[in-house]
């Protein structure tokens, strides 16, 4: 007689392939922090932290923030669903790798932030050193 077992595990690991993983990770990272830059500028910004309690006190009542620490709580499950089926080594690096991409990018396209080219240039030699660690990790 043969049984079969079906873990919710497997299910798990079936139904979100490991590369959506690392996707939703490192886009679910940029926009918690774009979320966050956004209600820090509600709060005042650089200039509102010059009265440290204020600021804390402030940002303790702001709806913003804590829809920054849920987006971010949400990474945290993503996150660890990820650590869970990879090494963590090559997790960190590739999301690493990807968030300072796309954060650069993303802080351009909606705050109007820029990179010199030394930077930019420094984003993708990051970017090279990953590929080169998963293309070393590859079976």
């Amino acid at each position: 007689m043969l049984r079969v077992v079906v873990s919710g595990s497997m299910c798990y690991r079936s139904c979100v392939p490991t590369t959506l993983l690392i996707i939703a990770v490192t886009l679910n990272a940029v926009l918690g922090q774009l979320m966050l830059k956004y209600a820090v500028i509600g709060l005042g910004g650089s200039s509102a932290l010059s009265n440290l309690p204020a600021f804390i006190l402030s940002a303790a009542k702001s709806p913003l923030v804590y829809v920054s620490i849920a987006i971010q709580g949400f990474g945290y499950l993503l996150w660890m669903m990820l650590i869970a089926r990879m090494k963590l080594g090559l997790a960190s690096a590739s999301v690493g790798a990807g968030f300072y991409v796309c954060m650069a990018l993303a802080a351009w396209g909606v705050y109007g932030e820029s990179l010199s080219r030394l930077q930019w240039l420094g984003l993708g030699l990051i970017s090279l050193g990953v590929s080169c660690i998963g293309l070393a990790s590859a079976p």
